[in-house]
């Protein structure tokens, strides 16, 4: 039987005093290997430290790799071995064969500071900066390559890289920018690739338009990859049309280049151009890849074009395509195109154990935006069971479900599940939280998320405009519309959307014509179908019919849509205005499809009985009659002791339903004397 090894020692020989005196010295620069396990029979690990021992780590490399799937603790072992042996170099070329053939083996303590122990004994500083970066060691990291005697293109590349790894953007544009200045230093191209990288990620087009200046002017002809680069640059930074015109004039293109502009087209809503330049792809013999198949996938679910998307399904099928999240994207897809079902049937084919959370997010957005609200609590139920915790995207998808039955005992759990896990402070989750509390009538919860969001954007502000809008706070709608633009940040036209309906609701009309007016002079914004039709319900709905009509009428050709004329519709029955109401319902029976016209219809018919026109409403119920028109039954929904129950006109189905019709009477007698009272208290006080 092997004797125990005695324990390594190895300790890194870097001359920088505050690398000794950092905190983590034991952890990271101290290698001890764990003790071995005292057993009758020699273990793996036992083997492979012997043969090390005995100056023979190459045989001990040999046992290692007839071992199927090595441990951590055993590729630590062949590590340390090579550097017991003075193999320094063996030991890095070791490590590198890890992190390309291993990536499921995560390095340890044991492997950094062996390594990094290596990295000192060959002097190479590449691989030391790398491995600081990896650890989230960025300030030594930066100490060993300002001590770098030598900082050719390699090193300034690997420091640079490191800190894009670590998502300090802005500290990898300054060592760049530094080097540029720098006559000394050698930039190549991959210097370049990752200065346009940082400013793609803080979208500073102005830099990125001056490194595309400077390339042109330095290289003859610039390099695939460069352009490649720069297209992305341009698109990233909301520069669309600049990345076409780069992209036109390059005089060769590879795979990349089409997938780079396909992608940066999907990604700034030009998704038809995006299919168009597909289309184009196949044309010039270039082959689709699983990339271009995700751009794909994108622009289907973004068009909620079903057959995009089955075609797109079907070419991943005949060519054996896989890639990492597929099942993710087709659920997201299927889901968002109204075919929830074909959705469920890609999500249920996969094996459970192996589903990621993206899949288990796509599928609960899926169910909660076709209002299956029970099989999305279903849905999140089986993930908890499967010991997936949930992440802000999780969290974000399923608090939409509590909405529809007014479920806030769910959405407080659900909140304090966030909170718990820290998940609370993410501007989705907590924009999530306002609408959900919002939609409930809890304003005053949706109010308090709000304020302890630490980060706000322009849909947390939408969503908290929408939420006062909804529960009939205009003032303090308008009031959080003009503090969100002195915080810096621009309305969009979701949130002009949410401030007018806030106005209609509340009858703020000069207020809500003042926006709608500003929306094009001071923002730029188009007004919408959805404007025009808060516009016309704000007028409505306080008595000016006339000026709403003659608002829609202005609008000529792009008003002719049947939501605008139907809010009309609306507000010529509020305010009984017979006349006008049947010269809307004619414009409306020009224009639209008897299935979406309907309702209309029995608007216009409710119209007829209250004025007791009995011939107008036989008339209009015959037409629907003979047209095989109906309007599909409206309900209303109480949710008791956590169950959720429905109700429909007229509905006698409940078995409680004599009960019930009895306590209505009894309330609405209650109701009347009320009524009664507080006339004759008024008339006594008068």
């Amino acid at each position: 039987m092997a004797s125990t090894p005695s324990p390594l020692l190895l300790h890194l020989t870097l001359n920088d005093p505050s690398v000794k005196s950092s905190s983590h010295k034991a952890s990271l620069f101290t290698i001890s290997p764990p003790p071995s396990p005292t057993l009758k029979t020699p273990t793996i690990r036992s083997r492979l430290s012997r043969l090390c021992q005995e100056g023979q780590p190459h045989v001990a490399r040999q046992l290692f790799d007839t071992i199927p799937r090595p441990t951590t603790v055993l590729w630590n072992t062949i590590i340390i071995g090579f550097i017991c042996n003075n193999m320094p170099l063996e030991a890095l070329l070791f490590y590198s064969h890890l992190k390309t053939t291993s990536p499921s083996t995560i390095p340890d303590s044991y492997t950094y500071s062996s390594t990094l122990k290596a990295c000192a004994a060959t002097s190479n500083l590449m691989l030391a900066i790398s491995m600081y970066a990896e650890l989230g060691f960025l300030d030594i990291a930066r100490k060993v390559f300002d001590r770098c005697s030598e900082k050719n293109a390699e090193v300034l590349n690997t420091m640079i890289g490191a800190y894009i790894q670590n998502n300090c953007f802005l500290e990898a544009i300054d060592l760049f920018l530094q080097a540029m200045e720098n006559e000394q230093t050698a930039l190549d191209d991959v210097t370049f690739l990752s200065a346009l990288t940082a400013v793609s990620q803080l979208q500073c087009l102005n830099l990125g338009q001056q490194i595309h200046a400077f390339l042109a002017k330095s290289l003859t002809v610039l390099p695939v990859t460069l352009m490649n680069s720069i297209i992305a640059m341009y698109s990233r930074c909301n520069s669309i049309n600049t990345s076409f015109e780069v992209f036109e004039k390059m005089p060769k293109r590879d795979v990349v280049s089409w997938n780079t502009m396909i992608s940066g087209f999907i990604q700034n809503g030009l998704d038809d151009e995006g299919l168009m330049l597909v289309y184009e792809m196949q044309k010039q013999k270039f082959k689709i890849d699983s990339v271009t198949v995700l751009s794909l996938l994108s622009a289907a679910s973004n068009l909620r074009n079903k057959e995009i998307g089955k075609q797109t399904h079907a070419y991943l099928v005949r060519n054996n395509i896989q890639f990492d999240g597929m099942d993710s994207y087709l659920v997201d897809m299927y889901a968002k195109s109204g075919l929830i079902m074909t959705a469920a049937c890609v999500f249920g084919r996969s094996c459970v154990k192996d589903r990621d959370l993206a899949t288990w997010n796509a599928m609960l957005a899926g169910y909660t935006q076709n209002g299956l609200i029970l099989d999305a609590c279903v849905t999140f139920r089986q993930m908890l069971e499967q010991n997936l915790r949930p992440n802000a995207v999780t969290i974000a998808s399923i608090l939409p479900a509590c909405n529809p039955f007014g479920n806030v005992d769910l959405g407080k759990q659900l909140h304090g599940f966030s909170v718990r896990y820290l998940l609370d402070q993410n501007v989705f989750v907590g924009s999530a939280l306002v609408d959900m509390y919002s939609k409930s009538g809890e304003i005053n919860y949706a109010e308090n998320v709000f304020a302890k969001s630490a980060e706000k954007n322009s849909v947390t502000y939408t969503t908290m405009i929408s939420g006062y809008g909804q529960n009939g706070m205009g003032d303090r709608a308008i009031s959080l519309f003009h503090s969100m633009q002195r915080s810096g940040i621009r309305p969009d036209p979701v949130t002009f959307v949410a401030v007018l309906s806030a106005c209609s609701y509340a009858g703020l009309v000069d207020e809500g014509l003042q926006i709608f007016e500003s929306m094009k002079r001071d923002f730029k914004i188009q007004p919408s179908t959805q404007h025009y039709c808060c516009v016309a319900d704000m007028l409505g709905r306080v008595g000016r019919v006339q000026e709403a009509f003659e608002f829609v009428e202005r609008l000529g050709e792009e008003g002719n849509v049947i939501e605008i004329w139907g809010s009309l519709l609306g507000a010529c029955r509020l305010h009984g205005q017979i006349e006008m109401g049947e010269v809307v319902a004619s414009k409306l029976l020009e224009m639209g499809s008897k299935d979406r016209l309907s309702g209309y219809q029995v608007l216009l018919s409710n119209m007829y009985a209250e004025e007791k026109n009995w011939e107008g409403v036989d008339r209009l119920r015959k037409e629907m009659r003979e047209k095989g028109s109906r309007k599909e039954v409206g309900s209303s929904w109480i949710d008791i002791g956590g169950q959720v129950i429905r109700f429909v006109s007229k509905d006698k189905d409940h078995p409680q339903c004599s009960e019930i019709c009895q306590m209505l009477d009894r309330l609405t007698l209650e109701m009347k004397d009320t009524d009664h009272s507080f006339v004759e208290d008024t008339f006594d006080k008068l």
